[in-house]
C-alpha cells in the first residue's frame, strides 16, 4: 500500500507524517508532496518518498498519484490569507487531487476539513448529519471553501471512497495556535468555548480512517472531550484575564462543539489527551 500525503510542512502535516511511517507494516509505504526539495528531507530521513511539485500543478498532481493506493489531503490555507488563496488551496487544488486521484485508480482518498464548515450552533453537540448552515463569527473563505471542496469531492463519479475528517482548533507539541488563541479569545465571552485536539490525537483519527476497511458514511468528527472556555485560554497561555471578559455574551454557546460518538463507537477513537489539561500536565504542549 502506498499512501501520499500531501500538506506535509504545515502544523498537522509535519506531524502526522512521522506517525504514519513510524506504525507503516512491511509493504506500507509512504509518499509525501512537497514544494521546496529541501523541506523534504525530513521526511526522506524517515523513510519516505519525496515528490517536488505544486499542488496547484496538474502534472505535478499526476506525478505524485502515480501508482497511489490512498491519499490523505491535508493541505489547507488558513487565516491570514487573501480569499482567493483560500479557495485556490482549500478548493480548487483539494478537488483537482481528487480528480486526479480517482483517474489514478486511488482507492481511498482522506480530506483533512474542519468542524468550522457546520456553520452556526444547534443548541447541542454538533453531529455528522447536521447540514451545513453558513454563518457564525469564524465563518468565511476558509469554512466556505472547505465546504465546497468536501461536497464536490463526495460527488466525484468512481471507484474512489472518500472519507472527510472534521478538525477542531488543533493545538500541542510546539505548535503556535495555542498561542493564536488568544487573537479571538481576547474579545469572547468568559464562559465562550473552544473545541480542541491535540496532534497526536489527530493523527490517531486520521490513520483509523485512513486504514480502516470499511466506515459508517463518509463524515467524522474529530477532537477531545472538554471544550475550553476563554478564561481557561488565557491561563493557559500565561495571559491576564480582560477585567471586562465577564460581562460579554456568548453569541452561539454551541459553536463548534462536535460530538465524538461516532468516531469512537465505530472506530474505537479515544483521546491520548482527553482535555489540554492533561497535555499541560504531560508536558506535551
Amino acid at each position: 500500500m502506498l499512501t501520499l500525503v500531501t500538506g506535509t510542512t504545515g502544523q498537522v502535516g509535519r506531524r502526522f507524517v512521522p506517525r504514519l511511517i513510524a506504525q507503516a507494516q512491511p509493504g506500507e509505504d509512504v509518499r509525501v508532496l512537497v514544494r521546496d526539495a529541501s523541506r523534504g528531507e525530513p521526511f526522506a530521513a524517515l523513510g519516505a518518498e519525496v515528490v517536488t511539485g505544486d499542488l496547484r500543478d496538474e502534472d505535478a498532481l499526476g506525478k505524485a498519484v502515480a501508482g497511489v493506493d490512498a491519499v490523505v489531503n491535508v493541505a489547507a490555507s488558513f487565516r491570514g490569507v487573501p480569499d482567493e488563496e483560500a479557495w485556490a488551496v482549500n478548493h480548487d487544488a483539494a478537488v483537482a487531487l481528487g480528480r486526479a486521484a480517482l483517474a489514478s485508480g486511488v482507492r481511498r482518498f482522506v480530506q483533512v476539513s474542519t468542524g468550522i464548515v457546520y456553520g452556526t450552533g444547534r443548541g447541542r453537540p454538533l453531529v455528522e448529519e447536521d447540514e451545513i448552515r453558513p454563518g457564525g463569527a469564524m465563518w468565511g473563505a476558509y469554512g466556505e471553501s472547505k465546504a465546497a471542496a468536501e461536497r464536490e469531492l463526495l460527488a466525484l463519479d468512481g471507484d474512489m471512497e472518500v472519507r472527510i475528517a472534521r478538525l477542531p482548533f488543533v493545538y500541542g507539541e510546539g505548535d503556535p495556535h495555542l498561542a493564536d488563541s488568544l487573537r479571538w479569545a481576547t474579545h469572547w465571552a468568559s464562559t465562550q468555548r473552544l473545541h480542541m485536539g491535540h496532534h497526536a490525537d489527530v493523527a490517531q483519527g486520521l490513520l483509523r480512517l485512513l486504514y480502516a476497511p470499511a466506515v459508517n458514511g463518509p463524515l467524522h468528527n474529530i477532537a477531545d472531550d472538554a471544550p475550553v472556555t476563554a478564561v481557561e485560554l488565557h491561563q493557559l497561555n500565561g495571559v491576564e484575564v480582560p477585567a471586562d471578559m465577564h460581562t460579554r455574551t456568548d453569541p452561539d454557546p454551541w459553536f463548534g462543539i462536535m460530538s465524538t460518538q461516532k468516531i469512537r463507537r465505530d472506530l474505537g477513537f479515544r483521546p491520548i489527551y482527553p482535555t489540554v489539561w492533561s497535555a499541560r500536565d504531560a508536558g506535551a504542549l
